[in-house]
């Protein structure tokens, strides 16, 4: 103990001891430089933990069968995790830091750090099993990041407890794909000269890497539909995430979108319209491409340009992935918002259908899929001849005119599959097509299962986009 106090960090009222700094903050309401962050952690450690700062126990580790059924509910989460815990570890390791992993209740569940020194770093409570809860530990870059849901950084005497106060950690929140607390990544340090400066780094290294997880587990949840990575131009510290599907309707939104433009369970259950946050060019989503889209959208109702990258689903129009599909989709792109090419405005090529025309034959093909859409009323309406139409409307949407009506009429069905109790028959009516075979085999043939097996799908949530809520491991 005479070691760690003599490297402590020196606060600007010197003489005192650890817990007359506590006993100045907590019972006098002083300021102590330094320490005003953890002043709020502190009182919550005294009021409502009720834990002796002196206290010099042993930490709480929990046994091998433990940790193994702490891990289980967040398998996924963990397994989208593996490449950023070994980049932030490629970061911070050489300054002998270690990285923990832990659970919403403070259960270090993986980590990365130097097995040499396993047994010197879990007799400090910093390696795999440890339990860093607020209400255990006091205040510490985990259990603090938990209760406060933020990104917390304590610099040794800013711990509670006494035996904590020659480690340093930076911890940054998890959030999963609805918004709620998953898990915490932590970076900690037991090197004497680790000063406030180099604990910054670390802090921002390692919320960049729990974004990263974030995104990763996003876009694996919503696989299925349209994922918006976007961020206002010129700043990157306002990244959002939303999933959409093909009607441009949210399905998901992460923490900060949700926070940023006021969505809720409630909201996005009842359907919420991407046009009431973004002005853009619907034809975006209407296009056939694989690769991600740059756009430059604005915020509805105001003159605010935002950076996005619109990435197509990773199955197209079928249920099922490919590893392969899953695993670049899933890909963080918040990286790339800052350095998007400046020509983003259409994503149509030159000598295609402009998108207010487009967008204008998209929603007459919409609105009359029970009938017979002639492609000389299409090409009425772009006022082009039938050949010239074919051609521009093929290069701006990446299919002719007859697969889109088509695929549009399967999508059709495929809501009226996931949403009704119709009869196949009425249902291949209702989409346009002129009986159940003729729905069949063209549903089959883009979905890659017949119509009365996709309704099963959708009901039973089997490699179908969830429409509930559902745990990240699930």
């Amino acid at each position: 103990m005479a070691a760690a106090s003599k490297n402590r960090t020196p606060r600007s009222i010197d003489g005192l001891s650890h817990l007359d700094c506590i006993d100045l903050v907590v019972g006098k309401g002083t300021l102590v430089p330094g320490i005003e962050e953890m002043a709020t952690s502190w009182r919550r450690c005294l009021t409502a933990h009720h834990l002796d700062p002196e206290i010099q126990g042993a930490p709480h580790i929990i046994t091998a069968k433990e940790i193994k059924e702490s891990r289980e509910p967040l398998r996924n989460l963990i397994l989208h995790a593996q490449e950023e815990l070994d980049r932030l570890y490629a970061i911070v390791g050489p300054q002998q830091y270690v990285v923990l992993l832990c659970n919403s209740d403070g259960v270090a569940i993986h980590h990365r750090g130097d097995e040499s020194m396993a047994d010197v770093y879990e007799d400090r409570g910093i390696w795999l099993g440890a339990v860093l809860s607020e209400q255990i530990e006091g205040t510490n870059g985990i259990g603090t990041c938990i209760t406060d849901q933020r990104a917390t950084m304590v610099h040794r005497d800013q711990h509670f407890r006494t035996r904590h106060i020659d480690i340093s950690c930076a911890g940054a929140p998890i959030f999963d794909p609805l918004g709620r607390l998953a898990a915490v990544l932590d970076t900690s340090s037991m090197n004497p000269t680790t000063t406030e400066q180099s604990l910054s780094l670390a802090m921002a290294a390692t919320t960049v890497s729990a974004r990263g997880i974030e995104e990763r587990i996003f876009r694996e949840y919503f696989r299925h539909a349209w994922n918006i990575a976007a961020a206002p131009c010129g700043s990157s510290d306002v990244a959002v995430l939303l999933a959409v599907d093909n009607d441009q309707r949210i399905l998901g939104a992460d923490r900060i979108a949700r926070r940023l433009f006021s969505l809720n369970d409630e909201v996005l259950n009842r359907g919420m319209a991407l046009a009431t946050i973004f002005e853009y060019d619907s034809s975006i989503f209407r296009c056939k491409r694989l690769q991600d889209v740059a756009a430059r959208p604005l915020r509805t109702g105001t003159d605010e340009p935002w950076n996005a990258l619109i990435t197509p689903p990773a199955c197209g129009l079928g249920s099922l992935c490919s590893p392969m599909d899953a695993l670049l989709h899933s890909r963080p792109r918040f990286g790339m918002l800052a350095h998007l090419p400046l020509s983003v405005d259409s994503p149509t090529n030159r000598g295609g259908l402009a998108p207010a025309r487009a967008n204008r034959i998209c929603e007459y093909i919409d609105s009359h899929l029970q009938e017979n859409i002639a492609l000389e009323v299409l090409a009425e309406i772009a006022q082009l001849s039938v050949h010239h139409f074919a051609r521009a409307f093929r290069q701006t949407l990446g299919i002719p005119p007859h697969n889109y009506i088509v695929q549009r009429r399967v999508e059709h069905a495929q809501q009226l599959l996931r949403n009704s109790d119709l009869p196949l028959s009425e249902i291949a009516i209702d989409a346009g097509f002129t009986d159940q075979s003729h729905l069949a085999r063209h549903f089959r043939t883009m979905i890659g299962v017949s119509p009365s097996l996709a309704r099963h799908r959708f009901r039973t949530g089997h490699d179908i986009l969830p429409h509930r809520p559902a745990q990240v491991g699930n």
